[in-house]
């Protein structure tokens, strides 16, 4: 029970090609956007279609996988956790982030 404390899971589409960082210790990480999709009814029957964005980082071999088979577009199932930090930007303004840290990848479609 334990696992499921902190597990998310999610089918999207990239929004744009994986950023590929090679850090010094030799690991790679991969940072990527999907978008996933919810359509739902309002109360006029008018069909609504909600988009949600989210941030994704992947290390070491699921990023080589992502660098070497990801493109814009790509349709994944992603399973990992939530995690939220904070830093400071360019201009000094504190910037909070939620990503989810992927352990698991599974390409879909085409």
């Amino acid at each position: 029970m334990n696992s499921l404390r902190n597990k998310v899971q999610l089918i999207g589409n990239l929004g744009n090609a994986p950023e590929i960082v090679n850090m010094e210790s030799g690991k790679k990480l991969a940072k990527f956007s999907i978008a996933t999709n919810e359509k739902y009814r309002n109360s006029k029957g008018e069909v609504i279609k909600e988009t949600q964005w989210h941030h994704i980082v992947a290390w070491g071999k699921i990023a080589e996988i992502i660098e070497k088979y990801l493109n814009k577009g790509s349709e994944v199932a992603v399973e990992g956790k939530l995690s939220s930090r904070s830093y400071e930007d360019k201009d000094g303004v504190k910037r909070y982030v939620t990503e989810i840290n992927c352990v698991e990848l599974l390409m879909l479609g085409k």
